[in-house]
C-alpha cells in the first residue's frame, strides 16, 4: 500500500459520503474493492465485470493491455465502476492516499449518474447486474462444455454476434413493439385521412397494406430480429444472440453518455474535495491530479475535460455555485440528457472558442485544419462533433425485408447521413450477418452520392451502383 491504511480510507469515505448527502447526490449503496495491477488488467479485459463469459477477444484485450502497460506505453485507470446496486468500484492498491480520496469522490459522481440518468434507468436493472452477468457466463460455459456443440462453434458464433451487437435501437427508452402492435400501427397509418369538405369522388380510397411482409416496419435490433426469424437457428444459438444483445443493452448507455458521465464525476470530485479542507500536502497533490484528469488532449477530445467544462458552464449560467436554481438545473440535465442532446443544448459558441475546437481533413499525406470555432466555422465544427459522439460513428442499419423476392434473402437499408460506408468494414460486417442469417444479404446504401447495393452471398461480396 502507498502510505495509507484501510482505516484511513474508511474515514475519508465517511467524510465524502457526508458531502455527497450535503450536495444532494442520490446514490446506490457503494462498495469498494482494493486490487493490484494484474487484477485491474483482468477487470479491464472483462469490462469491469467480476464474472463474464469466456471468449478469445477478452484474452487478446488482456494481453494487449498488459504488454502496453509493462512497456510503459499506457497506464491503468484510477478506478473502474460498475453500474450495479450496490455500486461496485475497484481501487488500485498502489495509488497514493490523495489519489484514493479523489477516486472515491469521483466514484460517487458516477454512482449518482447511474442511478438517475434515463439512459441507464430505462435500459438496465442495477440490482440484477452482477447476477445477470454471472448467469450469462454460466450459460455460455455450458454450451462450450457440451460435446454436441463445443467451444469452437460457440466462439465462432459469438464472433459474428459481437460484430453486430451495436446495430440496434440507440434510444432504449423506446420499447420494441410486438408483431401484433406493429400490425395495428401499420393499419392505422394506412387508413386515409380524408378532407370532410372534399367531394366524395376526390376523397382518398383505402389502401390495403401488405401484412405478409416481415418486418412490417423497419427493424433496428438486428440480433433480436435474426434470433426471432431465422428458423434454422438452434436453441443455443438463439440464446447466444440474446446474451450478446443483453450485454450490449447494458453497455450502450455508457457509450451514449461518456462525456456527460465522466464530466459529472469530475465536477463532483472537484467540488467535494474542494470542500473537505484537505491538509496542505494533500491539497497540492489534488490540484495536480485533478488537472491531469481534466486536461485537454492534443488532437482529440478528452471526455473528462469537455464534460467538466460544460457542467461548470451550466452551473454558472443558471445561478452560480451554491445556487438552488443552478443545482436543480444540473440535476434535471443529468437525468434527462445523453451526450448528443447535452452538447447540442449547452456547448455554446463561446465555450467552443474557449476550448479551441476545430475539424481537420486529409490533404495528401497530411492532415490540415478545415474549420475552427469562430463566427463562420463554429456551427460546422459542432455538427461534426455531434455526428461522432456516442454511437454516432456507427452506421444506422434497418431490416426492411426478411424474404426479399421470396428467396429468404435479408434486405437491409443503411440510413445514409452524408457519410459513406467504409467498403472493407461493410464487407466484413455483411459476412457476419450472413453467418447468422444463413442466406444471402443485401444492403442498400449510397456511395459517392449514388444509390448502391452491397451483397454478401455464396459467391462472396459484391458492390454495385444502381444508377
Amino acid at each position: 500500500m502507498s502510505g495509507w491504511t484501510l482505516a484511513e480510507l474508511e474515514r475519508w469515505d465517511e467524510r465524502i459520503r457526508e458531502k455527497v448527502a450535503e450536495f444532494g447526490l442520490d446514490c446506490y449503496p457503494q462498495e469498494f474493492e482494493i486490487c493490484d495491477q494484474n487484477a485491474m488488467l483482468g477487470y479491464m479485459a472483462y469490462h469491469g465485470m467480476p464474472a463474464h463469459y469466456p471468449h478469445w477477444s477478452y484474452g487478446k484485450a488482456y494481453e494487449q493491455t498488459k504488454t502496453m502497460y509493462d512497456h510503459g506505453v499506457t497506464g491503468l485507470p484510477y478506478e473502474l465502476v460498475i453500474n450495479s446496486d450496490p455500486c461496485l468500484a475497484y481501487l488500485m492498491r498502489d495509488n497514493s492516499l490523495l489519489l484514493q480520496i479523489l477516486t472515491i469522490a469521483h466514484v460517487y459522481g458516477h454512482n449518482d449518474f447511474f442511478k438517475n440518468n434515463f439512459t441507464f434507468t430505462s435500459a438496465t436493472r442495477a440490482k440484477d447486474t452482477l447476477a445477470a452477468f454471472k448467469t450469462r457466463a454460466d450459460r455460455v460455459r455450458r454450451y462450450m462444455e457440451d460435446p454436441s456443440i463445443g467451444a469452437d462453434a460457440v466462439e465462432a458464433f459469438l464472433d459474428a454476434a459481437h460484430a453486430l451487437a451495436l446495430n440496434r435501437n440507440r434510444n432504449q427508452a423506446i420499447r420494441r413493439l410486438a408483431p401484433e402492435e406493429q400490425r395495428q400501427r401499420v393499419l392505422e397509418r394506412a387508413r386515409p385521412r380524408p378532407d370532410p369538405f372534399a367531394p366524395l369522388h376526390k376523397r382518398p380510397q383505402p389502401v390495403e397494406p401488405d401484412l405478409r411482409r416481415v418486418p412490417l416496419e423497419p427493424e433496428y435490433d438486428l440480433l433480436l430480429f435474426i434470433r426471432d426469424h431465422n428458423r434454422a437457428l438452434a436453441d443455443w444459438q438463439k440464446d447466444l444472440l440474446t446474451i450478446v444483445d443483453e450485454e450490449a443493452r447494458y453497455f450502450l448507455p455508457q457509450i451514449e453518455t461518456k462525456i456527460m458521465n465522466e464530466g459529472w464525476a469530475s465536477f463532483w470530485h472537484h467540488r467535494i474535495l474542494g470542500s473537505l479542507d484537505l491538509p496542505a500536502e494533500l491539497h497540492l497533490e489534488f490540484l495536480v491530479r485533478h488537472n491531469q484528469v481534466v486536461s485537454p488532449h492534443r488532437g482529440g477530445i478528452n471526455p473528462y475535460h469537455l464534460g467538466f467544462v460544460v457542467w461548470r458552464d451550466i452551473e454558472r449560467r443558471f445561478g452560480g455555485e451554491g445556487s438552488a436554481e443552478a443545482r436543480a438545473k444540473l440535476f434535471a440535465v443529468r437525468e434527462s440528457d445523453r451526450d448528443v442532446a447535452f452538447l447540442r443544448r449547452f456547448l455554446t459558441r463561446e465555450l467552443m472558442e474557449e476550448l479551441d475546437l476545430f475539424t481537420w481533413k486529409p490533404r495528401g499525406e497530411h492532415l490540415v485544419v478545415s474549420e475552427i470555432s469562430d463566427e463562420e466555422g463554429w456551427e460546422t465544427v459542432k455538427a461534426q462533433l455531434l455526428a461522432r459522439v456516442g454511437t454516432g460513428s456507427i452506421p444506422v442499419i434497418a431490416v426492411i425485408d426478411a424474404d426479399y423476392r421470396g428467396t429468404r434473402t435479408l434486405y437491409l437499408r443503411h440510413e445514409h447521413d452524408g457519410r459513406d460506408l467504409d467498403i472493407g468494414s461493410a464487407e466484413k460486417t455483411l459476412a457476419h450477418v450472413r453467418t447468422l442469417w444463413g442466406h444471402k444479404v443485401h444492403l442498400e446504401t449510397r456511395l459517392k452520392g449514388r444509390p448502391a447495393l452491397l451483397t454478401s452471398g455464396p459467391d462472396g461480396f459484391d458492390a454495385k451502383l444502381l444508377v
